[in-house]
């Protein structure tokens, strides 16, 4: 039996009183944690979930999400988490794509109406059969949006014998938009998770004290889940969470609460040296481990963090499907600024050409990688995994070179893969919306160049003939029909695209 819960209940059984979470005026311990996903786990077997089921939840960083993550673990299900910022047809579509049997969503708040969407998408959906509210208000037992989780829980106990599950069981499916457009569930193994915690935990030395994370990446996603949560438990630590990131929060919390350890994408890092040196905040000095991922690291941004906070940022690399984490600049050898690092324990790289044929020597070739980390497959879909792995390699689509020491280095992106603010946004998702409006005739979409986001996204227009849609019309259904992060902010008529002889548009001469 291997179930990734463990890194739970290993840290709740030997460390019942220790702080798991700290949430505005909230701290719990690892105790309360532990009872609560029993209850959760109690909940879902009392409604017919069982092993092998799928089962949803849509929630920011607050405690309802470890608690119920770890409940659907217990209860031998498969969690599959929903980036918060999904309209409801992507809602309902991921619900139906992956089976889901139960969902769990946040109430939300008039700006992120989460739960009224959530509650649309169950609405559509034939397949998932509960609907369980994640209330604002802590502890509120009644909601317009249907029933409450802790109504549900209400005479439930807090004791659970965890369902076993075998090593290769589906402990999570996450979702990443794939180059085809509609996003695919990457089947990770309570195998892959866990040892990717564990190799993450191992990397850093712990604290006499204990060490204390900053959970600001969402925990719906690959990196926040595995680096900070699992990881962060594992290692009996407390993670101090913040639903969204704000640059003058994230330094409030990390000097109130003495923060350890951190990892971000490089527009964290960018806010928070931007707000120290316009307004003078106060630079904490109890952080003493600072990871950064999801996107390259700009050189200055790397320099200025290494002057204002005494300690160097180690960046690593990984995909969704790698559980994320393939590689990193490990401690005990030099960091290598600009560099991705080497393989992590347990994990082969190498560099492939289109035919994957091994690239030697520098390269550059895309990025394949295999071991423990690499994913089962993509959840139904036997064809699109197939194109992705082979002989236990899964190919990344990230073009890299290599330097004589082992140490990788990304040269381009996955196809034309946007990365806004550190959320991965697939070009053709956005077409494919875009050519849906009566008034598009066909849509290009690029990044292009922004100051903090990294990238922004254009789009290119060919209108319908007679249409007389305008640039702000236009953007603003964009707004209403895709997830916050996707939509493209700037958008350019044109008569004509660049194409090949093929009719492929040709994108780099529009970028």
């Amino acid at each position: 039996m291997l179930n990734l819960a463990i890194v739970l209940e290993d840290s709740a059984r030997e460390t019942p009183d220790r702080t798991a979470l700290v949430f505005g005026d909230m701290r719990l311990p690892y105790s309360m944690v532990e009872s609560v996903a029993n209850q959760v786990a109690n909940l879902l077997v009392s409604r017919g979930i069982s092993r092998g089921d799928k089962v949803a939840i849509a929630c920011p960083n607050s405690p309802y999400f470890p608690f119920v993550y770890f409940g659907i673990l217990k209860a031998g299900a498969t969690v599959v988490p929903l980036n918060v910022l999904l309209q409801s047809g992507e809602i309902a579509y991921h619900l139906a794509d992956s089976d889901a049997k139960a969902f769990f969503c946040f109430e939300g708040t008039a700006e992120l109406p989460l739960g009224k969407r959530g509650r649309e998408a169950f609405e559509q959906t034939s397949g998932t059969e509960h609907f369980f509210v994640l209330p604002a208000t802590p502890l509120a037992t009644e909601s317009e949006l249907g029933e409450t989780l802790w109504a549900a829980l209400d005479g439930m106990p807090g004791e659970f014998p965890t369902v076993p599950t075998a090593p290769d069981d589906t402990a999570v499916i996450l979702y990443t938009s794939g180059t085809t457009g509609r996003p695919k569930g990457a089947e990770l193994s309570h195998q892959n998770m866990l040892l990717n915690a564990i190799v993450s935990d191992e990397m850093f030395a712990r604290s006499e004290n204990g060490d204390t994370y900053l959970a600001v990446l969402p925990l719906f996603h690959s990196f926040g889940q595995t680096v900070i949560m699992n990881a962060g438990f594992r290692r009996r630590g407390t993670l101090v969470l913040l639903p969204r990131f704000e640059a003058g929060a994230a330094l409030d919390l990390m000097r109130r609460e003495k923060v350890t350890i951190f990892a971000g994408v490089p527009t964290m890092y960018w806010g928070m040296l931007t707000k120290i040196h316009a307004d003078g905040e106060e630079v904490p000095t109890t952080l003493r481990v600072a990871v950064s991922g999801g996107a390259a690291l700009p050189a200055e941004v790397l320099k200025d963090f290494q002057t204002t906070f005494g300690i160097g940022i180690l960046e690593g690399y990984g995909l969704s499907e790698t559980s994320p984490v393939a590689s990193f600049n490990q401690p005990g050898k030099p960091a290598k600024p600009g560099s991705i690092g080497t393989p992590i324990w347990g994990v082969e790289m190498k560099l492939i050409d289109a035919e994957w044929n091994t690239v030697e020597g520098e390269g550059p070739g895309e990025i394949a990688v295999k071991g423990h980390n690499v994913m089962k497959g993509y959840y139904n879909r036997p064809e699109a995994t197939a194109e992705v792995m082979r002989d236990g390699w899964f190919r990344t689509g990230d073009i890299a070179t290599r330097d004589s020491d082992g140490y990788y280095y990304i040269v381009d992106r996955a196809k034309d893969m946007i990365i806004r603010g550190g959320f991965n946004v697939y070009p053709r998702e956005v077409e494919e919306t875009l050519m849906t409006h009566e008034a598009v005739s066909l849509a290009a979409v690029v990044g292009v160049p922004h100051d903090s986001l990294g990238e922004e996204i254009k789009a290119y227009v060919i209108r319908e003939p007679g249409a007389t849609i305008t640039e702000e019309e236009l953007i603003s259904w964009c707004k209403s029909t895709m997830a916050a992060y996707k939509y493209p902010r700037i958008i350019e008529f044109r008569d004509s695209l660049p194409m090949t002889a093929t009719g492929k548009i040709l994108k780099r001469e529009l970028r």
